[in-house]
């Protein structure tokens, strides 16, 4: 077994990476205990953005980007799905279902929470409402308990409820020992946590308008072709800026989505050359999260049960119909 990178120019990106994404936790945890708010703020940018690393690094390792061994990819892939509390799936479900989603061409969702809330008395819709309104990624906690409850009441998937036992034991264990030790550090991480999420969902949010299929087993239904035109054309580059590339390192690249779709498996330090040879320096694909901030704030509210994605238009305000999709993280697979 080697344990080289599976590009020459790899090793360092790589390597660079995969240290960002550990040490950061590491030091933003302990930043959170230190008793100078400045020390707790940084700990908060810190902590959030090796969270968003470690995901991303989950992508990456999936479709075996990183190293030629697969079980060096797969046991990273644990490693970071530890750090981002994706540990409750098994990494190979993960996979599974990331891999779906390119050879689908669709958003494969394990759990239709839009149908969950409107079988659920009033009261519970308002409270996520209430949640989302202040900014609170209620959906994605929603999709990550079911991750976690499933076991429980799913005869199918009853031998993972010792792994998930497990793991909450351990998780469980270790933040009631961070709030014995330092409760602000508690709440500084709870909030972290939820910056991380909103980090994921905004990217999430606007790179496909895919049909979206609820399913745990079973095929996709072939109701539609979708071919790499229509993979194309319903894929989108939430570039964090065009002007200056190096920016989109702050999410590992991820924003390079049409190129990573068109090639899956080219690594995150080789989208933004991948990019510039398939699609050039002008791409109709391409929408800058400058024009998307507006209509993920503006929308926030009418995501949780609209079932359309909406529609990219042309010319000014281009993003204002995009209503964009919530709920179809990676990281939430059984």
């Amino acid at each position: 077994m080697t344990t080289n990178t599976l590009y020459k120019d790899g090793f360092w990106p790589n390597t660079l990476a995969i240290f960002y994404a550990v040490a950061g936790y590491a030091a933003g945890v302990a930043l959170l205990t230190a008793s100078s708010y400045a020390a707790n703020a940084f700990g908060v940018v810190l902590l959030t953005h090796s969270l968003v690393i470690a995901a991303y690094l989950i992508h990456e390792f999936a479709h075996l980007t990183m190293f030629r061994s697969n079980r060096l990819n797969n046991g990273f892939g644990v490693l970071m799905s530890w750090l981002t509390g994706a540990c409750y799936a098994s990494f190979d479900n993960l996979k599974r279902k990331h891999i779906r989603h390119h050879a689908d061409r669709a958003d494969v969702i394990t759990f239709d929470y839009r149908k969950f809330l409107r079988e659920r008395p009033a009261w519970v819709r308002k409270l996520v409402f209430a949640l989302e309104w202040l900014y609170i990624p209620a959906v994605e906690l929603i999709m990550h308990g079911f991750v976690i409850a499933l076991p429980f009441f799913s005869a199918h998937h009853k031998s993972h409820r010792l792994h998930v036992l497990g793991v909450l034991v351990v998780r469980v264990g270790l933040f009631a020992a961070l709030a014995w030790y330092a409760p602000r550090a508690a709440v500084l991480y709870t909030v972290s946590y939820l910056l991380f999420l909103t980090v994921l969902r905004f990217m999430d949010a606007f790179q496909h308008t895919y049909v979206a299929y609820p399913i745990l087993e079973g095929r996709m239904p072939d109701i539609e072709r979708r071919d790499k035109e229509y993979e194309y054309k319903n894929t989108y580059s939430n570039l964090i800026s065009v002007g200056h590339p190096w920016l989109n390192l702050l999410t590992l690249n991820f924003a390079y989505h049409n190129a990573h779709h068109a090639k899956p498996s080219v690594v995150w330090h080789r989208l933004p050359e991948l990019h510039r040879d398939l699609y050039g320096e002008h791409d109709p694909q391409v929408l800058p999260a400058r024009e998307l901030l507006r209509t993920f704030n503006r929308n926030r509210m009418a995501r949780i049960l609209d079932d359309d994605y909406g529609e990219v238009t042309e010319g000014p305000g281009r993003t204002d119909r995009f209503i964009g999709a919530v709920g179809v993280s990676f990281l939430t697979a059984v």
